[in-house]
């Protein structure tokens, strides 16, 4: 095989791998603005035939929305602290996060969006579901407080169950645990 064969069959593989870098970013900016008409204009009829046009029914959906797909995405994410799993399974795990958060993202796209597509989001939003972004956001604040409630309460217990083994080794030791002893 001569050097030029050898240098050919060398860049081959680079020019597949700059040729599919390319591609896939025409891909993602295609998708990109696929999705900023689309979505907006999508969840928030989804969510106006819920709501059915009633101030109540946004009220209640945007409760709803707020809360689960906020508590679900944090009890996902909260897996990916945990020392057993790779960076990998890591990664995997805030992906799927973010896939359960997607209604709350979508809606937040809809609110912070400038495009014609949140613009149309927000109209619709206005009309066939009045209250469903305020709503929305004080589930989002109420799970979000639930979750560091219930991480405050398991992160305490745990500490007090290792304060009450060490506690308990020592018993069994006769080490003293620096009470009194009644000689006051």
């Amino acid at each position: 095989m001569s050097e030029t064969e050898a240098a050919a069959r060398a860049a081959s593989p680079l020019k597949r791998r700059v040729i599919l870098i390319g591609v896939g970013i025409v891909l993602l900016v295609l998708g990109y603005f696929f999705a900023a008409a689309f979505l907006p204009r999508w969840w928030s009829h989804r969510v106006g035939s819920q709501s059915d046009g009633k101030f109540r029914g946004g009220v209640w959906w945007g409760l709803f929305y707020g809360i689960l797909f906020t508590v679900l995405p944090l009890v996902v994410a909260r897996q990916a602290l945990r020392k057993r799993f790779n960076w990998k399974w890591k990664v995997g795990i805030v992906i799927g996060a973010l896939i359960l958060a997607a209604p709350n993202l979508m809606t937040l796209g809809i609110v912070l969006g400038n495009g014609k597509g949140s613009h149309a989001g927000q109209r619709t939003l206005d009309d066939q579901a009045p209250g469903f972004r305020g709503a929305s956001l004080i589930g989002v604040l109420i799970a979000a407080v639930l979750f560091g409630g219930l991480q405050y309460l398991i992160t305490s217990r745990r500490n007090r169950g290792r304060e009450l083994k060490t506690v308990r080794e020592r018993s069994r030791n006769g080490v003293a645990g620096g009470g009194h002893d009644g000689d006051d």
